[in-house]
């Protein structure tokens, strides 16, 4: 049989507490699967330094990133300042994030989200780390508040983009990478990416699962459980390449050396 490519999933909540009784289980999973490299989300304090020790434990496969989403923005303060200043320099912190703007369920105040967001985009220019962001319903916000701080930070990507082509554009024109989620494969909200994914320069994708989210809708069999898991990051490739029109072992091979070159891994 051919050698199965190998697959780095560049955004995967494995410290949600959904993993706790099977961890080891879905990482091996994973591995069969071709899954030989995952980036393990921080997005609080708490789960951030889960993310760090879960990463140190695997070194070479499992890396990690540090950082506040929005929806936990409230909580930020000089303490978790330091704590992200702290993580920021460990081998395995890759990136800062998840962080940004979310207006859709605004668990934290808009003001709060903002402040929260430019004191990580100062951290990651500081420590010359890529950020990955997080932006729902907050397009013109996270613009403004983003583009003044990217000559200053190295690399930039947008997990889980799910927006339409104007919002890609300016993406683009940004300088982001673009991640690409299981929502590709979801017929009913996933319909306009599934459109707009071959006009993502080849050199500026990569592809992630967001598990325990997510869980691709096109997965025959269906999983017993609707938790998603990186072993299923071989089924958004399939989908992300028949929506491109391109070769899934091409496109795997591309999407690989992109994020070993974004996280510099």
């Amino acid at each position: 049989m051919p050698e199965q490519p190998s697959l780095i999933d560049i955004g995967a909540n494995l410290g949600h507490d959904s993993f706790d009784d099977d961890r080891d289980a879905v990482l091996a999973r994973a591995r069969r699967a071709g899954v030989t490299t995952l980036i393990v989300t921080g997005s609080s304090e708490a789960s951030s330094r889960a993310a760090a020790v879960l990463a140190a434990r695997h070194p070479g496969r499992l890396y990690a990133t540090a950082g506040v989403h929005p929806h936990h923005a409230g909580d930020y303060g000089a303490g978790t300042g330091a704590a992200l200043h702290e993580l920021a320099r460990l081998e395995a912190v890759v990136a800062i994030g998840e962080c940004g703007l979310d207006y859709f369920r605004n668990f934290s105040p808009a003001q709060a989200q903002r402040a929260a967001f430019r004191a990580q985009l100062e951290l990651a220019a500081e420590c010359g780390l890529p950020v990955f962001l997080h932006q729902r319903e907050a397009h013109a916000d996270f613009v403004a508040a983003l583009a003044p701080y990217l000559a200053r930070i190295p690399r930039a990507v947008a997990h889980c983009f799910t927006g339409d082509r104007d919002m890609l554009r300016t993406y683009l024109d940004l300088g982001l990478y673009i991640g690409i989620t299981g929502w590709i494969c979801d017929e009913r909200r996933g319909r306009g990416l599934y459109d707009i994914a071959g006009e993502i320069p080849l050199a500026r994708l990569m592809i992630e699962t967001d598990a325990p989210y997510l869980l691709p809708r096109t997965l025959r069999p269906r999983p017993p459980k609707r938790r998603n898991e990186p072993a299923y990051l071989p089924e958004v490739l399939r989908v992300l390449a028949a929506a491109r029109g391109e070769d899934a072992d091409m496109l795997a091979a591309a999407t690989t050396r992109n994020a070993r070159e974004f996280f510099g891994i």
